[in-house]
């Protein structure tokens, strides 16, 4: 794996692998959090499977945490070494995509502790750990963290859905490598 202080990476060739896995560990997180939320919707109150839908989704939350945190670190670590950014039109229409979807993970991750604990209850980690509430919300605020926390989600798919569209007309139409910097394993 490639650190984002390998003087063998160039800038302008691909991201490192670092980075890579990080952002398709995001990816799939997002998707799973959403998914679980929105499937858990349609089940019984109470049952079994709403309630394991709702554990990968708090379990799920906390791990988008700690992953989103390290790829924070990770890609300042890497400024030297990233490819370069795509300039004109395109390249600003993809750093506000880009800004987008950092900020609104950002802002869902804290609405969705921020909504948990105005429940009154912890977040927890698959039966491992919880986090408890550490600033004490009010539970005058629960229905309006979760409007919030249900309306970002839907923001933040379709920014992703439209990051990868871009990603695809990229590969397709301009057949510029801007996919393949990163796909894993290249």
């Amino acid at each position: 794996m490639n650190t984002p202080f390998d003087e063998t990476v160039r800038r302008g060739t691909r991201y490192n692998s670092g980075i890579i896995w990080l952002h398709w560990a995001t990816a799939l997180l997002a998707l799973t959090l959403f998914l679980s939320a929105e499937i858990w919707e349609f089940t019984e109150k109470g049952g079994a499977l709403r309630n394991g839908l709702k554990a990968v989704h708090y379990g799920a939350g906390i791990t988008l945490f700690a992953v989103f945190v390290l790829r924070l670190i990770w890609r300042i670590a890497s400024l030297k070494t990233l490819p370069e950014e795509e300039k004109g039109v395109l390249g600003l229409m993809g750093k506000a995509v880009h800004y987008l979807l950092y900020f609104g993970l950002a802002a869902q991750i804290s609405l969705g502790f921020l909504w948990r604990w105005s429940q009154g209850k912890p977040v927890d980690f698959f039966g491992l750990f919880s986090i408890p509430d550490l600033i004490g919300i009010s539970p005058d605020y629960r229905h309006l963290l979760g409007d919030m926390h249900s309306l970002l989600a839907w923001i933040i798919i379709g920014a992703a859905t439209l990051h990868a569209v871009a990603a695809i007309f990229h590969h397709i139409v301009l057949k510029d490598g801007v996919l393949m910097k990163m796909m894993p394993g290249r």
